[in-house]
C-alpha cells in the first residue's frame, strides 16, 4: 500500500469516527507497518491525531493480516 493511499483511507475513517472505523484504520496501519515500517506508522498516527481520536499511540506495533 502506498502512503498516499493509506492517508486517504485513514482520513476517511477518521471523518466517520465510529469504532468500526477504528478497526479499519488499524488494518490500514498494519499494511503500512508491513510495507513501510514503524516510522511511517508513527507519522500517520501523529498526522491524524489518532491518539486523541482512538487512543492509538505512536510506537504501537500493528501486524498485517496479509503476508508479503
Amino acid at each position: 500500500m502506498t502512503l498516499e493511499k493509506a492517508r486517504e483511507l485513514i482520513a476517511m475513517h477518521v471523518s466517520l469516527g465510529s469504532g468500526y472505523n477504528q478497526n479499519a484504520a488499524k488494518l490500514v496501519l498494519g499494511e503500512v507497518m508491513r510495507d513501510h515500517g514503524q516510522a511511517a506508522v508513527d507519522s500517520l498516527i501523529r498526522e491524524y491525531d489518532l491518539e486523541s481520536q482512538w487512543a492509538i499511540k505512536p510506537g504501537t506495533k500493528f501486524a498485517s493480516a496479509f503476508k508479503s
